[in-house]
């Protein structure tokens, strides 16, 4: 409850008082101010409840728009660290690329004349393959 609630609580019990008192006394204009602070009673009584949902509401959103921003850095870091591992399968990938074919070109290197061999083999078969038939 915040004040505005208490306040036009009490206001609005005050106005039902004085009408009341007005009523027995035979005094009209008492009854008028009693039924003008019961509904200005029971009017900030409604404001304050008003305001009281919207503070809840407020309160709400804030820890809705925290949970997100939470969420939202926790999955980045782990979008991060998962590229940062892509990154380094990646490279390790390519180094052993790079270290096979650096044992093809050595391998071919040092056997020249098998090296040449295939090549032409493959070279024939390739042409043979492609060539048009009547």
């Amino acid at each position: 409850m915040n004040r505005d609630q208490i306040e036009g609580g009490l206001r609005h019990l005050r106005g039902r008082g004085r009408t009341a008192l007005g009523a027995v006394t035979g005094r009209p204009r008492q009854q008028i101010d009693g039924a003008v602070d019961q509904v200005a009673g029971a009017l900030q009584h409604g404001y304050g409840r008003a305001r009281e949902r919207a503070d809840g509401l407020h309160r709400d959103g804030s820890q809705f728009i925290d949970e997100a921003r939470t969420r939202g850095r926790a999955l980045a870091g782990d979008v991060q660290d998962r590229a940062e591992d892509l990154r380094r399968r990646g490279r390790g990938y390519r180094d052993e690329a790079v270290r096979r074919g650096r044992d093809i070109v050595a391998r071919a290197d040092d056997n020249r004349g098998t090296t040449l061999l295939m090549v032409a083999a493959a070279a024939f078969a390739t042409g043979w393959l492609m060539r048009r038939t009547r």
